[in-house]
């Protein structure tokens, strides 16, 4: 074999392997400041269709509506940790076993409706996470995390992430010039209406779904004070995809460490679980009580 064949075999052989992978939708670890993250390769991704979820609880539309979506799931585990038998614990296991207590233990008070952006091992877009609440018409949007911290086994505690100002108002001009011709949006009427008069309306929905989300993040650090170990910050502002639904009120759900020896117990527990559920529960019911007092106080 010459010298310029085994060149361009050492040249070609990355760019071969990434391609089959993102053929494949394959999966691959890549250990990055301590944390075992995945490059994820979807073919077309965003364009396959969003498919709907089945909604539970009242067949009442005017019930309030929450989407729990369960982050990661498939080929994408998520965080990656290891429990004192050398098993291998994956976010994407926790994520879901905490999105299923949750949902039932909204669906026992019989007041509210409740649907799962997924609810078994399977892979999701990113994109179609929000827009599942979107389009079922959702009045709050959960989505479900681990983390990890590599070697640092002593980092701990839930956290609860809203979208940052700066993402607010990108995301919030990215959809208005997406969506011009849609008919409202929060209830204020974008049809029509020129690119720069679109920005600015759904800017300002996005400004009150954001009060509403930092409401709800406030409630579940309430309600969680006596049952849940909180980072000691746990209140947090990122540009994370799945909170930039510009008229659904979104948080993301940190709900703890898979290095943390005290954290790995609450989130692979059914009782571990069950508080977590229990917290987002009385949160979102507190939130829902105050909403249904504001309706009947301007009637």
């Amino acid at each position: 074999m010459s010298y310029r064949t085994l060149l361009l075999i050492v040249l070609l052989a990355p760019a071969l392997l990434l391609g089959g992978a993102a053929a494949l939708g394959i999966v691959i670890p890549v250990p990055h400041l301590g944390r075992d993250y995945v490059l994820r390769f979807v073919v077309d991704e965003a364009q396959a269709p969003v498919e709907l979820p089945d909604i539970a609880g009242p067949d009442d539309p005017s019930r309030p509506l929450i989407v729990i979506d369960a982050g990661h799931g498939g080929r994408d585990p998520g965080a990656i940790g290891t429990d004192a038998q050398g098993r291998t614990i994956s976010e994407k296991d926790i994520t879901l076993a905490i999105a299923i207590a949750l949902r039932n233990d909204l669906l026992r008070a019989g007041n509210l409706r409740v649907a799962l952006t997924r609810d078994d091992d399977r892979i999701l877009p990113l994109p179609h996470r929000p827009e599942i609440a979107r389009l079922l018409d959702a009045d709050l949007f959960i989505s479900i995390h681990a983390d990890s911290a590599g070697a640092r086994d002593e980092v701990s505690g839930a956290s609860i992430y809203t979208l940052s100002n700066a993402a607010s108002s990108e995301a919030a001009a990215r959809f208005a010039a997406r969506e011009n011709d849609a008919d409202r949006l929060n209830g204020i009427a974008i049809e029509g209406e020129s690119e720069a008069v679109s920005a600015i309306l759904v800017e300002l929905s996005q400004q009150r779904t954001q009060e509403n989300a930092l409401e709800f993040a406030g409630l579940v650090l309430r309600e969680g004070e006596s049952r849940l170990a909180f980072h000691p910050q746990p209140r947090r502002a990122a540009a994370l995809a799945v909170l930039r639904a510009p008229d659904v009120p979104s948080v993301l759900f940190e709900s703890g460490f898979v290095t943390n020896r005290a954290d790995r117990a609450k989130l692979t527990t059914a009782d571990g679980r069950k508080q977590y559920a229990a917290t987002l529960a009385q949160a979102i019911r507190v939130y829902f009580a105050r909403r249904a007092d504001v309706a009947a106080g301007g009637e």
